[in-house]
């Protein structure tokens, strides 16, 4: 049996487009996608989105470095918590938060989903929470540390033991990302996150301009790239060209 996707989008988050792909002009918007997997065994999130505080505060909530390289647009009710209320879900009854990565974007609506347990790279983790590493890649413990149950995955993981919900190592942006591939009543789908930001990264290989491994962003973008010849749609980190082609709930993605 499938799992049934949700899809929102928890604001949107405008820089310089040369930092997210090589060649990028301009600025550029791209979207804050979160995802709700409904599974006869659980309601999982894939990733969380921001925190309300990027809202009225981001130099308070992301600290002077980050809030001066993006700017920040999230209105009210774009909150993950007012989305799943929005359809009639209790943001109280989540069980998993599976995390991408442990970046402000999309970490930090955690806080939002108090009783779920995250289950997240034991790699990012570790990394996440080693101080000198946290301040050299954008890693800040509040988004994240917040007393939630904890479940630490080594590798490729099967959420429920079924193959409708599989974690997927995609490192590369950072030492331990994943990404999320899920088995819906008409195919399969990988939910790339900051794997691949847009199709043109997977298409041509163009990488943000700074990224954790390079060469394993690229071995990681060659697996997602394997998945789609074998029928997978790739669901693109923060593109909004391809957002908007992704039906939001309270609809379901087909």
């Amino acid at each position: 049996m499938g799992a049934r996707l949700f899809a929102f989008t928890c604001g949107t988050v405008t820089g310089d487009f040369a930092r997210l792909m090589e060649g990028g002009q301009g600025d550029v918007t791209v979207p804050v996608p979160v995802f709700l997997i409904e599974h006869p065994k659980g309601r999982v999130l894939f990733d969380t989105g921001l925190h309300p505080e990027c809202r009225n505060d981001p130099v308070g909530r992301l600290g002077i470095g980050t809030a001066k390289l993006f700017r920040i647009g999230f209105r009210p009710g774009e909150e993950v918590s007012a989305q799943l209320e929005a359809i009639d879900r209790d943001p109280a009854r989540i069980d998993l938060v599976i995390n991408s990565h442990f970046h402000f974007d999309h970490v930090g609506g955690n806080a939002l989903i108090p009783n779920a347990t995250v289950l997240v790279q034991r790699g990012e983790w570790d990394a996440a929470t080693d101080p000198d590493i946290a301040a050299l890649h954008g890693y800040n413990r509040r988004d994240f540390d917040l007393g939630h149950q904890l479940r630490l995955i080594d590798g490729e993981h099967d959420v429920f033991g079924d193959g409708a919900v599989v974690c997927l190592p995609t490192p590369g942006h950072t030492v331990g990302h994943q990404s999320l591939r899920l088995r819906l009543g008409s195919g399969e789908v990988v939910l790339a996150a900051d794997a691949c930001y847009f199709c043109q990264t997977l298409r041509e290989r163009r990488l943000p301009r700074y990224v954790h491994d390079r060469r394993a962003m690229l071995a990681s973008l060659d697996r997602l790239e394997a998945l789609e010849r074998s029928g997978a749609r790739i669901f693109f980190g923060h593109d909004a060209e391809f957002w908007r082609t992704v039906p939001k709930a309270p609809a379901t993605v087909s």
